[in-house]
């Protein structure tokens, strides 16, 4: 994988966009496919790491793993680990990452009445989504 350089006219836009723009600076840490998929699954409680994989049938056992390590460098996610074997890994929220739940919350509203087709699809889903 190639190396990034800090000096790059790529890093100095993407700074910019952070300083001009909070909205770019929640991207960054929450977007892509699948990271509000695992913050969303989190936001029911502590997880282990299987839990996570059943409950997110759709992504590989990299992604997954890759997405819990950015998510625990953002400081979102918080990852325990007891030394037995087998290893017993739990995953669970930050008070960082819950402070995510009325955005998330906000997101999903937003699918419902924006989701023209899916809209029934969400607003049955919004059943499950998990109380504070």
């Amino acid at each position: 994988m190639a190396e990034i350089k800090d000096t790059s006219v790529i890093q100095e836009n993407k700074s910019n966009a952070f300083a001009a723009c909070p909205v770019t600076f929640v991207m960054e840490r929450i977007g892509g496919y699948w990271k509000p998929i695992i913050l969303f699954n989190l936001l029911g409680g502590t997880k282990r790491y299987h839990e996570l994989r059943k409950s997110i049938p759709g992504i590989t056992e990299k992604v997954l793993i890759q997405q819990l390590k950015q998510l625990e460098a953002s400081s979102l996610v918080l990852r325990k680990s007891k030394p037995v074997i087998p290893p017993y890994v739990t995953y669970e929220l930050s008070e960082e990452g819950k402070a995510l739940y009325p955005v998330l919350f906000a997101m999903a509203e937003w699918a419902v009445d924006h989701g023209q087709l899916q809209s029934a699809q969400f607003r049955k889903q919004m059943e499950d989504f998990p109380k504070k």
